[in-house]
């Protein structure tokens, strides 16, 4: 039975030193043990996906190892070599089956370092794969990401020739199709989208290869693997994926997207770091009978900060050759597994769907990084549409290089353990840092872009008298920069300010649009704000008085503009013909219940005086109240982890306890106008 040759191998294994091949001389007791066991195992694992039928050599070959062991106290070389002879006849099946063994460094963009220590990792890593690939003819190594050959390129130069030319040779796979590993829920689809585009372009040129030849999106350590990712490879040529975490289905699959757009998937069924130890043959038979391939692929190297593989693998493995009962070993890469993938396509399981994301702790961690991200993805968009509407509009330049710079700084900050927030202090003063600099980027390209734009639309008409004593001219320079803005400075001067409001997106909006006055010199009248045509428009003044920045004075109103899409609208600003009155100072003269109540023509939503919490919502046309007086809505709750669990930048813990935080709550009306009703509160907890 399977189950007794099981318990005689376990005996077995842990009676054999652990210490072996500590050099390369191989007539150690603990190698011969190592070896005869090895083959052993294999040969139970081959004859149990074949129904029981070489069961009789693996005991007759276990028999021989326990009477030496028994004998000797070790099992030495002639216990292993007569424990070989009664496994030969399983020789020719043992060797249809290959190991294809794949060497890599997985290199973790600064996730537990500074960026100085990953520049230091992969220069050394890469170092030692050289060094190997001189000594060992046969060796080949495999690379992923396009942000370690940028790091050459930047600073090893001559290092980078030498890596040239092991990839013309065939011994260095470029397996790079992103710019990094990244994490694939939280990115955009405009983001995946230029991970291959500037991956294939840079990698293209960088090492002369056809950039369809950069078909595999390598993501061992990536979090997660949302619905859409198989058609956005798809659509960017990319064909095969292979991934470890997420999802417990086949080995070797087809990933389908809504779209019915695929990619073929290999799940790492051991793990993606890993050495080359005799027991890599094991796993053989039972993989293979899952793909339905006679090739397992076994992926080594030392990793995380680097390494890769190892002197000892490599002598490992050349030993391991010379086994007569093992399958066929020898060096190899992505591209040529994925093409033997390719013969059993038509036969592959179909995955729909998303696979199991894990580390739910990741999409609440290190905000600040997830904020900045967001942002450099939404102003680089920004900064794009501008920029190509004003070399179309008025023969701008448009600042392609620039924008290309930025959104790699974004691309690089989507690593996973970067975006999802499993990095260290200096992560995130690294990652916060580029996005200063895309912003940058974003932030002067867009606004140069709108400068131009605005300069050719002819404003004339809407012009008012000249003042040529007015302050207000170059007043808020850098003004809204830090709330993710362009700058709010002001180029108008005297009773008529004219306005251009952008709207950088493909359909229509109407909604509140804040404006800044710079040095208004009529504060004793009322306000008009007008659209091009002339027709007045709702708009309410935020703050009462005038505010200093920078020796000028400034005050902020909201205007209700309705823009089109991609597409500009003109408002002025002016004095209107009513003067201000100012209000007649009154004192209670009657009690009244205070209330905290916001209402437009849709919703009334009052709430509660005493804790902030919505005790009403009605909608108005049907007068439907929406919220439960038996469980008041709009609640904050402190919520209390075990923080027993290890790895907590990932993993959410156990809840012990989640409770309101609406007591002592301070509560005052805030904005009251035609354009935007406010109230605030503050609570401490």
């Amino acid at each position: 039975m399977h189950s007794s040759i099981d318990c005689r191998l376990r005996r077995l294994m842990g009676a054999v030193p652990k210490r072996y091949w500590d050099e390369r001389i191989t007539s150690k007791p603990g190698y011969w043990g190592e070896r005869i066991l090895a083959q052993i195992f294999f040969a139970h694992e081959m004859s149990k996906v074949n129904g029981g039928a070489y069961d009789d050599a693996v005991r007759s070959a276990l028999s021989i190892v326990e009477r030496g062991l028994e004998k000797e106290g070790v099992i030495g070389r002639e216990t292993a070599l007569a424990a070989e002879e009664a496994l030969k006849e399983l020789a020719p099946e043992a060797k249809k089956y290959t190991v294809l063994c794949v060497a890599h460094a997985h290199i973790d963009m600064n996730w537990m370092w500074p960026w100085e220590e990953t520049v230091a990792v992969t220069l050394d890593t890469f170092r030692t794969m050289l060094r190997l690939m001189e000594e060992y003819p046969a060796f080949t190594f495999s690379q992923s990401q396009a942000s370690v050959y940028r790091i050459v390129e930047q600073y090893d130069p001559e290092m980078l020739e030498e890596i040239r030319r092991r990839v013309k040779e065939g011994r260095w796979e470029v397996t790079a199709s992103h710019w990094v590993e990244a994490d694939k829920n939280m990115p955009s689809g405009e983001s995946l989208t230029r991970h291959l585009l500037y991956t294939k372009r840079y990698l293209s040129r960088l090492f002369d290869l056809d950039p369809g030849s950069l078909d595999l999106d390598f993501e061992p350590d990536t979090f997660g693997h949302s619905v859409n990712v198989p058609e956005i490879l798809a659509s960017g040529g990319v064909k095969y994926y292979y991934h470890c975490r997420g999802g417990e289905g086949p080995l070797l699959y087809r990933w389908e997207a809504p779209s019915g757009r695929s990619v073929i998937v290999y799940r790492e069924p051991t793990w993606y770091i890993d050495s080359i130890q005799p027991v890599l043959g094991a796993y053989a038979p039972a993989v293979c009978r899952q793909t339905g391939l006679s090739t397992y692929l076994n992926v080594y190297g030392v990793g995380d900060h680097g390494g890769g593989p190892t002197r000892r693998d490599l002598e490992r493995m050349l030993d391991m050759q010379g086994w007569p009962v093992y399958p066929n070993l020898r060096f190899g890469t992505y591209r040529e597994f994925f093409a033997l993938a390719e013969s059993v396509a038509d036969r592959l399981p179909t995955v729909r769907g998303e696979l199991n994301f894990v580390f739910t702790g990741c999409y609440t961690s290190q905000t600040r990084i997830k904020t900045a991200n967001r942002i450099g993805e939404a102003v680089l968009g920004e900064a794009e549409a501008f920029g190509a509407a004003a070399a179309a509009a008025v023969g701008a330049r448009y600042p392609g290089v620039l924008l290309e710079n930025a959104w790699r700084n974004v691309l690089f900050n989507q690593f996973h353990d970067i975006l999802p927030g499993s990095g260290v202090l200096e992560t995130r003063e690294h990652a916060l840092g580029l996005f200063q600099e895309t912003f940058a980027i974003a932030n002067t390209s867009r606004k140069l872009a709108l400068e131009k734009i605005a300069a050719a639309i002819d404003t004339s008409a809407l012009a008012g008298p000249d003042d040529r004593l007015s302050v207000s001219e170059g007043a808020g320079a850098g003004f809204g920069v830090r709330e993710f803005r362009i700058s709010q400075v002001e180029r108008g001067r005297g009773g008529v300010r004219i306005v251009h409001v952008f709207n950088p997106l493909p359909h229509e909006r109407e909604e509140a649009v804040e404006i800044t006055l710079w040095d208004w010199n009529s504060p004793v009248r009322a306000l008009s704000v007008r659209d091009g045509g002339g027709r007045e428009v709702p708009h309410q003044v935020l703050e009462e008085g005038f505010h200093q920045y920078w020796g000028h004075e400034y005050v902020r109103l909201l205007a209700h503009v309705k823009v089109p899409a991609l597409g500009y609208a003109t408002l002025t600003v002016s004095e209107g013909t009513e003067e201000l009155v100012p209000p007649m100072p009154l004192g209670p003269r009657t009690e009244q219940a205070e209330q905290f109540v916001l209402e437009n023509e849709w919703l009334r939503a009052e709430f509660d005086p005493a804790d902030a919490t919505v005790r009403s919502l009605v909608w108005k046309p049907t007068g439907e109240e929406l919220a439960d007086p038996a469980r008041p809505a709009g609640q904050f709750r402190l919520i209390r982890e075990d923080p027993s669990r290890g790895m907590t930048a990932w993993q959410v813990g156990r809840y012990m306890s989640v409770e309101s935080v609406h007591r002592g709550v301070k509560m005052r009306t805030g904005t009251r106008g035609d354009v935007r009703q406010s109230i605030h509160y503050e609570l401490a907890f």
